[in-house]
């Protein structure tokens, strides 16, 4: 099984890279930008704040749907749709990603990778 909460090998990510800021494009098109990334060891994953696309509602990608990030063009693309990201858990700030809300987004985007 993958490890979803980690960046996969084909992503060349320096620790020292702050993806905030890049913009996000689904398989189906753009979804919004990320507000905030992390490279923690086990929870690595991007708040990507969808803007008025779905309301202005944040969720959470885990590290492993990332497929390539392009640094020149500030571009990290993934391998969800829009629809699949639309219909994520929404992303509580004031709970941020306590064990439980880690494993809700586990079995959310679990399934598609078995």
């Amino acid at each position: 099984m993958l490890e979803m909460w980690t960046y996969r090998t084909t992503v060349a990510l320096e620790p020292a890279v702050d993806l905030t800021g890049f913009k996000v494009e689904a398989q189906d098109g753009s979804i919004g930008k990320i507000d905030e990334s992390t490279a923690d060891a086990g929870k690595s994953h991007v708040v990507v704040d969808t803007g008025p696309w779905i309301f202005g509602r944040k969720v959470i990608l885990p590290a492993q749907t990332i497929e390539r990030i392009d640094l020149e063009d500030r571009v990290v693309f993934v391998d969800r749709t829009k629809e699949e990201i639309k219909n994520a858990p929404e992303f509580d700030p004031e709970r941020g990603v306590d064990p439980t809300y880690q494993d809700e987004l586990g079995r959310y985007y679990g399934q598609y990778y078995r």
